[in-house]
């Protein structure tokens, strides 16, 4: 990789890594825990209230995964591994890291690891 291409990546992997955080700033009220007054809330808003809580809660959980995946990339980036696979060493086609920077598998054992799961 070019030292401009390592730049590039590290920029796009930064500004990914902003907005994941950005977003999980402002998600954890929304997670928060639910205090609802059964008195002046009914049933039903009550349920709505403990789902809407519930998709927040996987959201944030989801981002977290996602910020763990950029720092390991950005790591990857600075030790000059980046662009390989950490299962088989090889090199992950550049398109599929066009399309996820931080990729941290090639496609095979992508999906050889979806299939154990």
């Amino acid at each position: 990789m070019s030292d401009h291409d390592v730049e590039a990546t590290r920029i796009r992997l930064e500004k990914i890594m902003a907005e994941l955080v950005d977003a999980n700033s402002s998600a954890k009220q929304a997670a928060a825990t639910v205090n609802l007054d059964q008195s002046r809330v009914g049933r039903l808003s009550r349920m709505d209230a403990l789902q809407n809580q519930a998709i927040s809660q996987s959201a944030l959980a989801m981002r977290k995964q996602e910020i763990q995946l950029v720092k390991s990339a950005l790591r990857r980036l600075d030790s000059g591994d980046y662009g390989l696979c950490v299962v088989c060493d090889e090199a992950i086609d550049p398109r599929r890291l066009d399309h996820n920077p931080a990729a941290p598998m090639c496609i095979q054992c992508a999906e050889q690891a979806e299939r154990v799961v």
